[in-house]
């Protein structure tokens, strides 16, 4: 399918969940039309009547509530050849903020996030490995400045602050090189309770892939899909995975736990079974350059401008290629995705490029008994998972219900 088919207008056949006029239902009715304009971009009120089922009089009447709310606002009238013009409305971006914390293994961001998923202010820090007083004094440092920068009514609309870490992160000491010992403090570290403490709003606390995941099917164009994996390629690769139109997060807070998917690679002495996360992780690319004598720093100091990485980057784009494309086929052979969608730390015109290699090693497995899958970039891209612990509170306040996962899923340890 083409972009521009995937881009055109919403059609009568996208209206798959309707609303409802009876009384008690305001909130959902609410949710639901916010949902559509945030996806299908400026709509009418009679384009938001057809696709919810819901008369027009009662569609007018809920999107100017959300317009004096400060949720919606309108744009300029189209004019027709006859009748009254219309006049579509649009998501307003100063209607809620929202924080969102990414810790990783190199480097966490601090940012502040609009309804409509800009980001408004960041930080940034890198550093060889984290450690729990790593991150809460950066936290401490740059979330007051933060929280000074908003006006009062701006204040007043901020949702939440959503932390996307990975968990577990004292298992993974010696693949990012650090000292022995040095991450035991994330085994009984609650960083979300050290945020609430400083944090006059809720916090939540999300598995940082899943956290990515949620900020491509809530502020990118992945929801057009109604099954999809979501791979995040950050210093490990990560993911997620979204059913029936929804983030699916499992049991334990943690589905999509791709980099753990055994896939078989080769090696100068043939194949040799091994994890996703030993191919198309960024690290595996931060140790060839190292061993080639480049300094790969720019990876994790400007993730959106790296240097030229030469031979180094290329053969790691073969063989993380080469990874993701068994995956995908392994996944799909469980659970019938629409697409894959793959984004990541990186340039833009780097992770385009992974993705078609992507699909050319897809093309040449053997998928007998598989349908098709569509492998596309993500839209969000190096902020994902910061963009996504903020979409986190936006997703729980203002999601329709069908998309609220995170009200009472478990969180696993960071």
């Amino acid at each position: 399918m083409s972009d521009a088919a995937r881009d055109a207008r919403p059609a009568a056949s996208l209206a798959v969940v309707g609303g409802a006029n009876q009384s008690g239902v305001r909130v959902y009715n609410e949710r639901l039309i916010l949902s559509l304009v945030r996806r299908f971009g400026p709509l009418s009120k009679v384009e938001v009547a057809r696709l919810t089922g819901l008369s027009v009089q009662s569609t007018s009447a809920i999107m100017n509530r959300l317009q004096l709310e400060g949720l919606l606002r309108r744009e300029a009238p189209l004019r027709g050849k006859v009748g009254q013009p219309t006049i579509p409305m649009s998501i307003e971006p100063e209607g809620a903020f929202s924080f969102g914390l990414k810790i990783g293994r190199r480097s966490c961001d601090l940012v502040l996030a609009d309804f409509g998923g800009a980001v408004r202010r960041r930080e940034h820090l890198t550093f060889a490995y984290p450690t729990p007083d790593i991150v809460r004094g950066f936290v401490s440092e740059n979330f007051p400045p933060m929280m000074q920068s908003l006006s009062p009514d701006q204040a007043r609309r901020v949702a939440g602050f959503g932390v996307a870490s990975p968990f577990q992160l004292w298992l993974w000491a010696e693949e990012i090189g650090a000292p022995k010992g040095a991450m035991e403090g994330w085994r009984d570290a609650d960083i979300a309770a050290d945020i609430a403490a400083i944090c006059p709003y809720p916090v939540m606390l999300w598995n940082d892939a899943t956290s990515a995941c949620a900020a491509e099917f809530f502020f990118g164009r992945a929801w057009r899909y109604r099954d999809f994996l979501y791979f995040f390629i950050g210093s490990f690769v990560g993911g997620g995975v979204v059913l029936d139109g929804a983030v699916f997060p499992g049991r334990s807070g943690n589905a999509g736990a791709l980099g753990s998917m055994p896939i078989a690679r080769r090696t100068g002495e043939g194949l040799e079974v091994s994890q996703l996360i030993a191919s198309a992780s960024i690290c595996q690319l931060e140790r060839r350059i190292e061993a080639s004598g480049g300094d790969p720093s720019s990876i994790w100091r400007t993730p959106d401008r790296w240097a030229d990485f030469g031979a180094a980057l290329e053969l790691w784009l073969d063989e993380a290629a080469e990874g993701l494309a068994q995956a995908i086929v392994a996944a799909t052979s469980v659970i019938d995705f629409e697409a894959a969608v793959i984004d990541g730390a990186m340039p833009t015109h780097i992770r385009d490029a992974l993705c078609a290699r992507v699909r050319d090693d897809f093309s040449r497995l053997d998928r007998r008994g598989l349908q098709d899958v569509e492998i596309v970039a993500g839209a969000v891209g190096v902020d994902a998972r910061a963009i996504g612990g903020a979409a986190l509170s936006l997703i729980k306040n203002f999601a329709r219900d069908r998309e609220v996962v995170f009200k009472d899923a478990p969180t696993g340890a960071a």
